[in-house]
């Protein structure tokens, strides 16, 4: 149950679920989120491998990133919008939150969400076709792990919200559960894709998107007092991003025993 919990408010697949689902059952699903990574992962593989038979490359990366904004329903990129605007200008904690629970849009969130799809379309344009299924695959695992460790590192900073069922229902063991999946997840991957370097390679990658989420957590911290939900939607996307980069910068570099 957990497991679908999961499923059901990290994407808009439909479950054979007839109850909804309460927000505590979604905040004891912590364990299960790089799980549902693999799934949105296989999903975006599938469309890439159909796509591949009739679209040029630079095409299939554009729709690849519609299909993850639809697969999550824009959960996480909402969640970067308003963080922009909430974290923009010299204002007060209370006027940061009451900034980022409007509905509207601001300046800062416009800007923000253009360069982050922005970033995320070059990095995967700019992939060698060889190492494009395996980041298709990696990406939403580490990310959705990223998430799990924020919220669980993390202060909450608001008195309520959805976010605070997460933050109580995160706790070592959950932690412990999503960090074993992910790495054990990323290091098949690497060896499955014939890297030399396999077994460091879910290590790796996990400790560079560690170190990019606690730089940024740590900083949204010192602006909000705390995480929110929106936050870590904000952190999932950054960290998406931040894996294209990485594995970007190793297939660039051939810092990999994969073959470009």
């Amino acid at each position: 149950m957990r497991f679908l919990a999961a499923l059901s408010f990290l994407t808009i697949i439909p479950l054979p679920i007839r109850r909804e689902i309460s927000p505590e059952e979604v905040g004891r699903s912590l364990g299960y989120f790089p799980v549902v990574g693999v799934i949105i992962g296989l999903i975006l593989a599938g469309l890439n491998w159909l796509f591949r038979w009739f679209l040029p490359p630079t095409v299939i990366s554009g729709l690849l990133i519609v299909a993850m904004v639809l697969i999550s329903g824009a959960l996480h990129l909402d969640g970067f919008i308003d963080t922009c605007d909430g974290i923009a200008g010299h204002r007060t904690v209370e006027d940061r939150w009451r900034v980022m629970h409007d509905s509207r849009v601001g300046a800062f969130g416009v800007i923000g969400v253009f360069l982050l799809l922005l970033v995320k379309y070059v990095s995967l344009s700019s992939l060698p076709e060889s190492w494009l299924t395996i980041t298709l695959l990696v990406m939403p695992v580490v990310s959705r792990w990223a998430m799990v460790y924020a919220v669980f590192a993390y202060p909450y900073a608001r008195p309520d919200g959805l976010g605070l069922a997460f933050k109580q229902g995160a706790s070592w063991q959950r932690l412990a559960i999503a960090t074993v999946i992910t790495l054990l997840t990323v290091t098949l991957l690497a060896w499955w894709a014939g890297d030399s370097y396999f077994y460091l390679a879910g290590l790796v990658i996990m400790m560079v998107i560690w170190v990019v989420v606690v730089v940024m957590a740590d900083y949204l911290q010192r602006k909000l007092s705390g995480l929110t939900g929106d936050t870590y939607g904000a952190i999932n996307e950054v960290a998406e991003v931040s894996v294209l980069i990485l594995i970007g910068l190793l297939a660039y570099n051939r810092w990999s025993g994969l073959s470009v």
